[in-house]
């Protein structure tokens, strides 16, 4: 069943085409995830399919009813009282100012109550918690069909059988999921290595054939000594008709030089070395802690007696729901509140999404350099691993967008004397490829991380280390998200069965005292009681 189509599309900005497609067409039971690097027109296309833009070339047709979960938009509650209930909204119908959570979950509730066939989602998960992002995925699962742009890579791994990737205006479609997708491009970068190299070795080759014959273009010309001179006419005679054939065989040799398919060599992130000892790093084993800490907004009391320490040198994740204080306590130890400890030698760098530190004027480079302790080719790796490359470096930070500007904070503060870095949401609004980048720059990293993010996968591979935040409380846990919910998951079973087993004894202490009873069921009350020493054992 075909739900919707795309033919013949083209969109320019300017002179710029963003977008250029010959067909796209999502057919029942579809589950797409489209991706591709911040500013390649991923919502631009979305945008296009949902109808919200008109292109420059080319038609969008739809055959069924559709809802389209927008990035940015600001809607009033529309959705069906269960989603209300589902999202947590019920009782912010009459609130007129909305969090950045409360925004995207109005969005999603709006969308779903539509009870479209096909789903179009950008962004869907930004700004939600650990939970949010969870219902989101439980509710996306009972969608026939969906386009969903996503940095979330757990939510394109378990639920997408498709991957679209837009790449300089053109799509490229990939059957199976996240991962997958990742495995196929893999396989095209080591064969377009492989090409590469065939390329270099045969022109090596050939350029060495066209100079071995040159060379022996010109010992013909030198004729031999004490000649005379009908030899010398022989021997030119001769010389000519062998410098034909070495000029002709040249210029075969370099018209298949020619002729050979340029290839390039794929891009390859460069390594990053950081000079750390510049930062003057402190040598204590615990770089900052806190016992006892209590804090509180008014009567909302996020801490009471919270206890936790972060390792120096390890990559700590704060982990909870909103509202359970992650950015406050990053506040706190940026502000060195009182009930915070942190070893004298310790400096910090704190990003935050306000861009506060970047100065719009200035070029990217000034502006990583600006405050930087590290060498300029440092700061300039740094940015390549993060995909600003090449001339970008000299873009002015104003001409940025959103993401981009996230990137020059992260090298601002990688080169900075900073040596513990306390990182707000970092991957939000980078695309896919950026949150990779991001990723194995922290994992070189050699201070002190403490970062607050919801992207599981995020998490998994750059924290050692989880503070998690729940009932007023900070716990630390060596491991995994998944090794501590499934801990969790069996400390509840656990307590479940303890309960159960008290509930079964004191039953079973009933029926024997009513067993003494004159005129009891004595036969009710023993099948009774066998079948709770069944359930026992």
């Amino acid at each position: 069943m075909l739900i919707l189509e795309a033919l013949n599309i083209e969109k320019y900005y300017g002179d710029r085409r963003i977008v250029k497609l010959d067909e796209f067409k999502v057919h029942a039971g579809d589950k797409i995830g489209l991706v591709g690097q911040n500013g390649s027109g991923k919502t631009t296309l979305m945008n296009i399919l949902a109808k919200e833009i008109v292109p420059d070339a080319g038609f969008v047709k739809h055959y069924y009813n559709l809802a389209y979960i927008r990035q940015f938009s600001l809607e009033d509650i529309n959705a069906s009282p269960e989603a209300l209930s589902e999202f947590r909204l019920s009782d912010k119908l009459d609130q007129d100012i909305h969090s950045g959570g409360e925004r995207t979950r109005i969005r999603i509730a709006n969308a779903f109550s539509q009870d479209p066939i096909l789903l179009l989602a950008d962004e869907p998960t930004a700004n939600l918690d650990y939970r949010g992002i969870e219902l989101f995925q439980q509710k996306l699962a009972t969608v026939d069909s969906f386009i969903l742009i996503c940095h979330d890579r757990s939510l394109l791994d378990s639920l997408c059988n498709r991957i679209v990737e837009i790449k300089g205006g053109r799509l490229r479609f990939y059957d199976g999921n996240y991962s997958f997708y990742q495995g196929q491009r893999e396989k095209e970068i080591q064969s377009a290595l492989a090409e590469y190299e065939k390329y270099e070795s045969d022109k090596r080759k050939l350029e060495r054939a066209i100079r071995d014959r040159q060379r022996k273009s010109k010992r013909t010309q030198r004729p031999p000594r004490r000649m005379s001179n009908s030899e010398a006419r022989l021997h030119k005679a001769k010389a000519s008709e062998k410098q034909e054939k070495i000029h002709n065989a040249v210029g075969s040799l370099k018209a298949r030089l020619e002729r050979l398919e340029v290839r390039e060599r794929p891009k390859e992130l460069p390594g990053i070395k950081l000079d750390f000892s510049l930062t003057d790093s402190p040598g204590n084993k615990v770089v900052i802690s806190a016992e006892g800490l209590s804090f509180a907004f008014g009567r909302n009391r996020l801490f009471s007696d919270a206890s936790f320490r972060v390792y120096n040198g390890s990559k700590t994740a704060l982990w909870g729901e909103n509202g359970t204080g992650k950015t406050t306590l990053l506040n706190l130890i940026n502000n060195r509140a009182k009930g915070i400890s942190i070893v004298p030698k310790a400096r910090i760098g704190y990003f935050r999404q306000d861009f506060e530190n970047l100065e719009p004027g200035k070029s990217v480079l000034e502006n990583v350099m600006q405050d930087g302790i590290q060498k300029e080719t440092v700061a300039r790796t740094i940015l390549a691993r993060l995909l600003i490359q090449g001339d970008d470096v000299y873009k002015s930070v104003g001409m940025l967008s959103g993401g981009e500007k996230i990137k020059v904070s992260f090298a601002k503060l990688f080169v900075s004397d900073a040596n513990v870095l306390l990182l707000d949401e970092p991957t939000n609004y980078l695309d896919m490829g950026s949150v990779e980048a991001l990723e194995s720059v922290l994992c070189d990293y050699e201070g002190t991380v403490l970062f607050v993010s919801h992207d599981r996968t995020f998490v998994d591979r750059v924290a050692d280390k989880l503070l998690i935040f729940e009932d007023q409380t900070i716990k630390e846990f060596e491991g995994s998200i998944d090794e501590y919910m499934l801990g969790k998951e069996k400390t509840a079973y656990d307590t479940d069965r303890e309960m159960e087993r008290m509930v079964r004894q004191m039953r079973m202490a009933e029926l024997v005292a009513k067993l003494q009873e004159p005129g009891a069921d004595k036969d009710a009350l023993e099948a009774e009681y066998e079948r709770l020493i069944l359930e026992q054992e």
